[in-house]
């Protein structure tokens, strides 16, 4: 309706619009790159089943209320806020997420946002998270303790160069219907730590370059990952150049997944694999991890 109507800075609607037949909202304001400030308070979303890219790419946005929109009916959340990279916080803990099945690319690009409120978010019909934080850049910390992610199939890029988070606990995921996970935490420079032992790992067939780039990491514990059906696992690690101690205990190494590291991670460390405790000396260009193991 707006999408694509970049010198408009703001926008007033009449109290009588009516939307209480509307169920299609995608995209409604992509494009909208002066808009600083918007108010739909007195929008009726009660039919609506698509937002995504809602406000794509309305990047002068400053702020915005949604906290007596109506989502109850909403599937796809996808891209809602997708470079809004002006926002410095955001409360949607009113939102009603118990029918959404995309939230892929959420809030990708949000560079300016420092914090968020997700508190009320029910995910559990969610399918598709794949970049849903990706590049948010300044946010130092996130709870998404109230997540439920049983039937999340793609977890690709979702903390991708998440910069400044510290720490993250994900202690309440699950896992097993993820697929992919490729570069779920790349970028992650300043993670000192991470425990996810509750990974169900079992369906997942890409998984590479998972912790690239996380260089503040010094250990790691993926004993508990089940890598039978990974199909590509390149580059986990590469960029990691304080990890001393890696357990991939149960990790299935095979001739075409070898090249976990990929680059120089660390002086010296430790490695555990299947093969027994490994003492690398120089943890430099891995390339044939059976000439290592064996």
């Amino acid at each position: 309706m707006f999408e694509g109507i970049d010198s408009m800075t703001s926008i007033e609607f009449n109290p009588l619009l009516d939307t209480s037949n509307i169920n299609d909202m995608g995209y409604m304001f992509a494009g909208c790159s002066s808009l600083t400030s918007i108010d739909i308070s007195n929008f009726d979303t009660s039919k609506v089943t698509n937002m995504g890219g809602l406000f794509y790419d309305c990047s002068s946005l400053e702020s915005i209320d949604l906290y007596n929109l109506n989502t109850f009916k909403v599937n796809y959340m996808n891209a809602l806020f997708y470079n809004c990279n002006s926002l410095k916080s955001i409360d949607l803990s009113k939102f009603d997420t118990s029918n959404a099945i995309y939230m892929h690319a959420m809030f990708y690009n949000c560079y300016s946002l420092t914090s968020i409120n997700l508190s009320n978010f029910n995910t559990s019909n969610v399918i598709d998270m794949y970049g849903m934080f990706s590049s948010c850049s300044s946010l130092k910390s996130i709870n998404l303790s109230n997540f439920a992610t049983s039937n999340v199939k793609d977890m690709g890029y979702m903390f991708y160069n998440c910069s400044s988070l510290a720490s993250i606990n994900l202690s309440n995921f699950n896992t097993s219907n993820v697929n992919y996970i490729c570069h779920m935490f790349s970028g992650c420079a300043s993670l000192t730590s991470i425990s996810i032992s509750n990974f169900i790992t079992s369906n997942v067939n890409f998984i590479g370059f998972m912790f690239s780039g996380c260089s503040s990491l010094t250990s790691i514990d993926l004993s508990n990952f089940d890598t039978s059906n990974v199909n590509f696992m390149n580059s986990m690690f590469i960029g990691c150049s304080r990890l001393q101690y890696i357990n991939i205990l149960n990790f299935n190494i095979t001739s075409s997944n070898v090249d976990l590291f990929n680059s120089k991670i660390s002086s010296s460390g430790t490695i555990i694999t299947n093969k027994d405790f490994i003492n690398i000396i120089n943890l430099t260009y891995i390339k044939n991890w059976n000439a290592i193991v064996s």
